[in-house]
């Protein structure tokens, strides 16, 4: 299986797919928030909010593993994305250590197929673009090394965002 057929972009909503785990685009409280975040905690129910209060917080670019309660996942996975500050903090660095964290998290946790949101993009306003190729170049290569992940889905929500991500997996 190459690749290419083990990644797949999606248009739609992340909270209804059937995956081993959906992540989360978190804050580093873990307590919930606007965007993906607030959706996953809304159609998870109040049992996520409680299993993220024993988790103590998260930094950025790292990730935590929760069960995913009313969720048709098995586990939501959170990382915290870095704040866009003109691309001279860090922030493409962080990102590439979400992506692989949450990866790593998953092979540790026996999941094979896992949904990431566009992170960062949103409230952190990294720039869609350079978002999008950190994310398809960060887990094509962790795939080429790994086999224990068989599907990565990447969900956007708007159009503009699967021709992004369409037109980024072309030129990769």
């Amino acid at each position: 299986m190459t690749n290419n057929n083990r990644i797949k972009i999606y248009k739609g909503d992340i909270t209804g797919l059937k995956v081993d785990a959906i992540v989360n685009a978190a804050n580093n409280a873990l307590l919930g928030g606007g965007g993906v975040d607030g959706a996953i905690h809304k159609a998870a129910g109040p049992e996520l909010l409680e299993e993220c209060k024993t988790l103590n917080g998260c930094p950025t670019g790292e990730a935590r593993i929760t069960k995913a309660y009313n969720l048709p996942s098995k586990f939501i996975i959170h990382t915290v994305g870095p704040i866009w500050h003109g691309g001279d903090a860090n922030e493409e660095q962080l990102l590439t250590a979400c992506y692989e964290n949450s990866l790593k998290l998953a092979v540790k946790n026996k999941i094979e197929t896992i949904a990431f949101p566009s992170i960062s993009t949103g409230v952190y306003s990294y720039p869609k673009e350079p978002a999008a190729k950190t994310a398809i170049t960060t887990c094509q290569n962790f795939l080429k090394t790994n086999k224990t992940i068989t599907q990565i889905i990447f969900t956007v929500f708007s159009e503009q965002d699967l021709k992004i991500y369409n037109k980024t997996e072309q030129e990769l």
